[in-house]
């Protein structure tokens, strides 16, 4: 089959024209890649950040009084001293996560030799935050007390001692993750909606029947609409990372741009052709933005970039590896975290490229059925 890139070429400048006209998309677009990564940043961290906490002091002692300054900002805010009857009333309002009780002759049973226990109350509301404080605090109280033993003579150094290095991520903040995944998962949302979006609009007004009485093949008007679309992804995408990414959230990327926008733009290959392959089954925009929410969901959810591919059942991890978007997420992990160079990516690129062809392939032998179906419906 003999393809005409002048018209495929054509087609895709059409389509670009035709974007440009529609605000609510354009405002998509820039809003997605913009103040929506920002905000995710910013706004969705998973650190302890000012902790309410209070202490209930019974002991009184030079080491109570050091556990009460060993919590301190930004894990927590300053520790407000409470009686013990104070602690369901102020847990009940919502006064403080964390309540730590000090029993009395703690310091003196701990060099008696005694192996006193220290009360956490933890208000597990905020499930997460409770996780991580309840650890915090547990490490805090461990390294005070030893600490505390050592400068009184009774007690010894440990034999060995953990030290932790964090690799890619050394301040172990989550918004150098949390804006890099909202990076790659509005790839997914957009490359879908704006191909499956102009193949309904043009159907809406009924161009792409006129489209098909042309000497134009189905494969020329998908090509057209997969690089059009495309091409406006891939240039949200390498913005949005110089300017949203690395200026204003001063994020560092580890690995080549270059080498992860050629991944980005064989992904779009596969994305432009779901979102095709959708807006042929749906036909009007609001079947379309159904079968778009039982697609992008499980594509988001299980590609491995919310939850990891490791905690997911054997047969389901197995299934997601047949899915773009799985390979898509381990390459760009592996290029902006990690530093990953084509030698190690390749196989990824090589999964998208291959599966996105079969889908590409599936839906242009089917275009022109679809078109004609739609039509008979409509």
């Amino acid at each position: 089959m003999r393809v005409r890139w002048d018209a495929v070429y054509r087609l895709g400048v059409k389509e670009l024209r035709s974007l440009r006209r529609d605000y609510v998309m354009l405002f998509l677009i820039v809003f997605s890649f913009s103040f929506s990564i920002y905000t995710a940043a910013k706004g969705m961290s998973v650190e302890l950040r000012n902790a309410p906490i209070a202490i209930v002091d019974e002991d009184r002692s030079p080491l109570s009084l050091r556990l009460r300054g060993a919590f301190l900002r930004p894990h927590f805010n300053a520790p407000k001293e409470i009686s013990f009857a104070e602690i369901d009333p102020g847990m009940d309002r919502g006064l403080y996560t964390f309540v730590l009780v000090v029993p009395p002759r703690f310091q003196a049973d701990l060099l008696a030799g005694r192996r006193p226990q220290v009360q956490l109350d933890v208000d597990a509301t905020a499930v997460m935050q409770a996780g991580l404080g309840a650890g915090y605090i547990e490490g805090i109280v461990a390294q005070e007390t030893r600490a505390f033993l050592r400068e009184s003579g009774r007690g010894a150094d440990p034999a060995a001692r953990l030290q932790v290095r964090y690799a890619f991520n050394p301040t172990v903040d989550s918004s150098w993750f949390t804006a890099i995944m909202e990076l790659i998962n509005h790839v997914t949302v957009l490359a879908i909606i704006l191909t499956g979006a102009a193949l309904i609009r043009e159907r809406e007004h009924g161009t792409l029947e006129h489209l098909l009485t042309l000497p134009l093949t189905p494969f020329e008007i998908l090509a057209a609409k997969v690089w059009a679309n495309g091409l406006v992804v891939l240039a949200a995408v390498a913005l949005s990372l110089w300017l949203v990414v690395e200026r204003l959230l001063a994020i560092p990327i580890a690995g080549s741009i270059p080498l992860f926008l050629c991944g980005v733009a064989l992904y779009l290959f596969f994305a432009s052709a779901l979102g095709v392959f959708l807006g042929m089954l749906a036909r009007t925009m609001p079947r379309f933005g159904l079968l778009y929410m039982l697609v992008i969901l499980p594509m988001i959810l299980l590609s491995g970039g919310e939850t990891p591919l490791e905690s997911q059942p054997r047969a389901l991890r197995a299934a997601m590896q047949l899915v773009p978007s799985t390979h898509f997420v381990a390459f760009a992990q592996a290029i902006l975290y990690r530093g990953a160079g084509f030698s190690i990516v390749w196989p990824d690129f090589a999964a998208v490229l291959g599966i996105g062809g079969l889908l590409f392939v599936f839906a242009a032998l089917h275009f022109r059925r679809g078109v004609a179906a739609g039509g008979a419906a409509d």
